[in-house]
């Protein structure tokens, strides 16, 4: 039944739907004067295209073209018209057919222990054995989301890599008790080990945003089952970029005693709570790219990708409670990474004890780890190489140009290193 919802989304949607309205009711109390003013911000970002038409309305206030009781009629108006798009555009994902394919996932597993999964991704017999290491908070998915979005599947048909990805599965009563250290010093070692058992060999640790972290200590950990470490748009000083980036951070921290309700009711910050952390980097960006989609052909190849990453997006996964409050608390709270205080098992995570290859991948656009963040970790890796893709955060691994922006050089190095 085509005309019935598939899908939850965006999440969580009340406060996408508030921030849209909240948007509009400022526009609607601002002078006619600050709205139109290119340089002004009028408290959201604006796309070339925007500052340009505000230049022209500025010009045609300033003429007397306009009397202000028609612009705020004819800004209403636009106000309107953007929400009818947002609408439709919610309402046409929702309602869309596609569902994915599962991929990998449907394999038999090299390794299982509680949620987590070790899945082969297959590639050439002499391929560079690779483990690729996620985030917690969100499926391991994004890295295979479509035969022609999967940076997995095109390293082992392409890259000369033999890549293995540790899913971390949704956490069960179990995981939702654990530390980092359970995670590093557990799950992930063993995964290592079963990686490695598999290739008969050591393997290349790769690891993806906030699994970029835990690799780092696990190749700390185990430096005799990691030939090479690439790490993918992967925070370490958490209060780089000035004083806006480390208040920004600080306050993500702000709202751990809020959450602590939720977190002692479940054992885990809820996904919900985790994506409206994550709306605070880009309040509005959410309306927009639902309202671009609005206008979409639903059968295109366009549609059929956004679906796929918003789905992506929003089947997101709960982060256990003390994790939380470890990473919210401690990372962004305290920048313990940069100030040399975050441990594992009892000991310090030094990158520069890390001796061996290693490759950051560091993209231009990332709004989720800003660049200056990321930056920060090569200067403590002796042998980083630094890749630099013009890309966001999520494109560099699964937009429309992954490939050129990240697929190929990452594997050339890993090659380079096998």
């Amino acid at each position: 039944m085509t005309g019935i919802p598939q899908r939850r989304g965006p999440r969580p949607l009340p406060l996408h739907l508030g921030m849209a309205a909240l948007r509009g009711l400022a526009a609607l109390a601002m002078p006619p004067s600050v709205i139109a003013s290119p340089s002004s911000s009028a408290a959201w970002p604006r796309s070339s295209a925007g500052r340009q038409e505000a230049a022209r309305v500025a010009r045609a206030l300033a003429d007397g073209g306009h009397r202000p009781e028609a612009f705020q009629a004819a800004l209403l108006r636009a106000l309107l018209r953007r929400d009818r798009a947002l609408v439709a555009g919610i309402a046409a994902y929702r309602r869309h057919p596609f569902r994915r394919p599962p991929g990998a996932a449907g394999r038999p597993p090299l390794w299982q222990e509680g949620a987590a999964r070790l899945l082969d991704y297959g590639g050439a017999a002499d391929g560079v054995p690779a483990l690729v290491v996620p985030s917690l908070v969100n499926r391991a998915h994004v890295l295979d989301l479509l035969p022609e979005a999967s940076m997995l599947r095109w390293l082992a048909a392409n890259g000369g890599v033999r890549p293995m990805l540790l899913d971390w599965g949704w956490p069960g009563t179990v995981e939702r008790s654990f530390t980092l250290t359970d995670i590093v010093a557990g799950r992930l070692e063993r995964g290592l080990d079963a990686a490695v058992a598999a290739a008969g060999a050591p393997v290349v640790l790769v690891g993806y945003c906030m699994g970029g972290l835990l690799a780092l200590a696990a190749a700390l950990r185990r430096p005799d089952r990691v030939r090479a470490l690439a790490l993918l748009a992967t925070p370490w000083d958490f209060w780089a970029g000035g004083e806006a980036e480390a208040a920004r951070a600080r306050a993500l921290a702000g709202f751990l005693p809020g959450l602590e309700p939720a977190m002692e009711a479940t054992g885990a910050l809820p996904v919900d709570a985790i994506q409206a952390l994550f709306t605070g980097l880009d309040p509005f960006g959410i309306a927009d790219k639902y309202r671009v989609f609005a206008r979409l052909d639903p059968e295109g190849d366009r549609a059929r990708r956004f679906v796929a990453l918003e789905d992506w997006l929003n089947d997101g996964i709960p982060l256990p409670a003390a994790i939380a409050r470890e990473c919210l608390g401690g990372w962004y709270g305290a920048n313990t990474p940069a100030r040399g205080e975050w441990r594992i098992a009892g000991l310090h995570v030094e990158p520069a004890r890390w001796t061996g290859p290693a490759f950051l991948a560091i993209p231009a656009r990332d709004r989720i780890v800003p660049p200056a963040t990321a930056e920060a970790l090569a200067t403590h890796l002796p042998q980083a190489v630094l890749h630099r893709p013009a890309a966001g955060h999520v494109g560099m691994v699964a937009g429309t140009g992954a490939e050129r922006a990240l697929w190929r050089s990452l594997a050339a190095w890993m090659c380079g290193h096998g």
